[in-house]
């Protein structure tokens, strides 16, 4: 990695990610009376119903898609699947289980293999390839992360958690406005119509998405509660240091060089837990509390460790 690129990325990316998430933990300090779950229980709704859909539909209206790019959700689903089973089995095979409910083993396995492949990685990844690179999450996310959560990893809070839910996996997911709007972007993409006012402006009306989703990840974060823990660990262990190691194998055992579809799935494979596991834990009555630890550690070790696999890819690229 260049000094060009690492300056680059630490002033125009980890900083504004930094500052973002740091303004989400010192807001309801600063206005204090606020209620911190019906601020986050509004944005998420907001950003869910209005926000998003505008950004996935210009994302998927404008990108370039080509068979390269099959290689990121493949290899970050691939990775996904790894990362959950490493989890299963540390947790219900070794004595790293040994103590923990079953709400907080599913805590640790969802924290563990699903990554904000979307809100961490669009900022991470159009900073390190650029225009071109703006595409990597939203197929990352809709053709790996987001079929992945709505199946396996409610099936998973299902059997986990302590719940009354009896919807259906596909019915949730497709109450999803995002899903929509990408799916009709991809639709506009594929017909050839010209349309490029409306993507520019679903674009501009979808660029408040990322900044608000870090601020809630701030909100989210229990910065009083941030205390090492043993489920932690291992939850670190997987979605920091062993999922990106997986997907690196997979991403070299692809045919052909290591291309930038192939990085930007390493890349996504090592982003820190997602946001939604919280939502996913509430829901279905798993250990929101551990959840939430393993995403605020996550979160600042992932500041560090991201640099250091891009250095590596960078290295191997050469």
């Amino acid at each position: 990695m260049s000094p060009e690129l690492a300056q680059q990325l630490l002033l125009e990316t980890l900083l504004p990610l930094a500052l973002l998430i740091a303004a989400g933990g010192i807001w309801p300090r600063w206005q204090s009376g606020i209620s911190v779950v019906g601020l986050r229980g509004e944005i998420n709704r907001l950003v869910l119903n209005f926000f998003a859909p505008m950004l996935f539909f210009a994302a998927g209206a404008s990108a370039t898609v080509d068979f390269d790019l099959l290689q990121l959700p493949l290899i970050l689903g691939g990775a996904t699947l790894a990362g959950l089973a490493l989890a299963a089995l540390a947790l219900f095979a070794t004595p790293l289980g040994r103590g923990l409910s079953r709400p907080q083993r599913g805590a640790v396995m969802l924290a563990s293999g699903f990554g904000n492949v979307l809100f961490f990685g669009y900022p991470f990844l159009t900073t390190v390839f650029g225009e071109s690179g703006a595409r990597y999450p939203f197929f990352a996310d809709m053709l790996a992360t987001t079929p992945l959560v709505w199946s396996l990893g409610v099936w998973i809070a299902f059997r986990c958690g302590k719940h009354t839910e009896h919807a259906s996996f596909l019915e949730m997911w497709l109450k999803l406005p995002p899903v929509w709007g990408f799916a009709a972007g991809v639709a506009l993409n594929v017909s050839g119509a010209g349309l490029a006012p409306l993507v520019e402006a679903a674009r501009w009306a979808g660029s408040p998405t990322i900044p608000l989703m870090l601020f809630v990840l701030g909100l989210t974060i229990p910065w009083h509660d941030l205390r090492p823990h043993r489920a932690v660990l291992v939850a670190l262990s997987i979605k920091l240091a062993l999922m990106p190691l997986v997907a690196l194998g997979i991403a070299l055992a692809w045919p052909g060089r290591l291309g930038e579809p192939g990085e930007a799935g390493v890349l996504e494979a090592a982003m820190p837990t997602m946001v939604m596991v919280i939502a996913l834990a509430d829901r279905f009555g798993l250990d929101a509390r551990l959840a939430g630890l393993v995403m605020g550690w996550s979160t600042l070790a992932g500041l560090v460790t991201l640099p250091s696999w891009l250095w590596l890819l960078k290295g191997l690229a050469s």
